[in-house]
């Protein structure tokens, strides 16, 4: 009988060029590999399936330390992205594609049951929709980020663009991801809290929100919020991917409240460095009680 795991994490590795007013580096990406970094340290049973080039296998080695479980196609490339910030504002961005690792197939989720799937594609066509049907056929827990099915490659610049084929895919889904920016373009709303509503009339029971001030959550008729509390913003990318696996980790066993403010402390933490979260939890639970507090933390919390 094969293991069940906790969570499973689909998507492609990236690598990513991130270029600052400045300055530039490149970082490894990918939702699975800052989503596997939050859960295993959270303690749970944690698996991978992704596509990359053998020459990026360090990051499965990494997430392998922590305990994860890795089921990865070697690919002849790695998906390679270039996110440029052109101002301080992190919020705005342009994303190239230069290369992909193709698209994933049924037979490469099929060896693997886990209680909740996240399903993290850099773009459309990562992840076609009869996979998603075959994760949801088996009747799990099935979270999306919207950003892998409204970002397109035109002329090899990633483009935002509407998402066809929505209707018959988000009754399928429990948990949906996305910013505040892809909620206005499927919704053409740009309150927020309209947007969400909209989304989940579409089908998904609960609807997970960030935008620059923080995180939202809809279900049930409700909406549960908390604010990012950073004291410097160094890591800006895999936010959203940090505050989703960190919400589905603790949403395991806990309210849609208390699953909203614990992802915002982990990814309240996280947003201090680059790449994955790689914090304590005794540090997530110190903010997390804060934030539950109804306080706003200030320099003094001790990081």
């Amino acid at each position: 009988m094969s293991q069940m795991f906790d969570i499973a994490f689909l998507g492609h590795y990236t690598q990513d060029t991130i270029v600052y007013p400045g300055s530039s580096r490149t970082v490894d990406g990918g939702a699975f590999y800052y989503g596997a970094s939050v859960a295993a340290r959270m303690g749970l049973r944690v698996a991978v399936v992704t596509r990359l080039a053998r020459a990026d296998r360090r990051v499965l080695d990494e997430l392998e330390r922590l305990g994860v479980t890795v089921y990865a196609r070697a690919t002849p490339t790695s998906t390679c992205l270039r996110l440029t910030y052109p101002t301080a504002n992190l919020d705005e961005r342009t994303i190239e594609l230069t290369s992909s690792a193709g698209p994933f197939t049924v037979a490469e989720v099929a060896p693997v049951s886990a209680r909740t799937w996240h399903i993290g594609a850099s773009v459309r066509g990562e992840v076609p929709a009869e996979v998603i049907r075959a994760l949801a056929a088996s009747g799990v827990a099935v979270s999306l980020d919207v950003q892998g099915f409204v970002r397109a490659i035109r002329d090899g610049a990633l483009v935002y663009d509407d998402w066809p084929g929505r209707e018959a895919i988000l009754p399928l889904v429990t948990v949906l991801k996305t910013d505040a920016v892809e909620a206005e373009l499927l919704t053409g709303q740009a309150d927020r809290h309209e947007a969400a509503r909209r989304l989940a009339a579409l089908g998904p029971r609960e609807v997970l929100l960030t935008h620059g001030g923080g995180v939202l959550v809809y279900h049930d008729g409700v909406f549960d919020e908390a604010p990012w509390r950073p004291r410097e913003v160094r890591g800006r990318s895999g936010r959203g991917d940090t505050c989703t696996a960190a919400y589905l980790s603790r949403r395991l066993t806990a309210s849609p409240a208390e699953a909203v403010a614990w992802a915002a402390a982990v990814t309240s933490l996280k947003l201090e460095a680059e790449g994955p979260f790689r914090r304590e939890l005794t540090e997530v639970e110190a903010l997390y009680r804060v934030m539950r507090s109804g306080q706003t933390p200030g320099v003094t919390f001790d990081a």
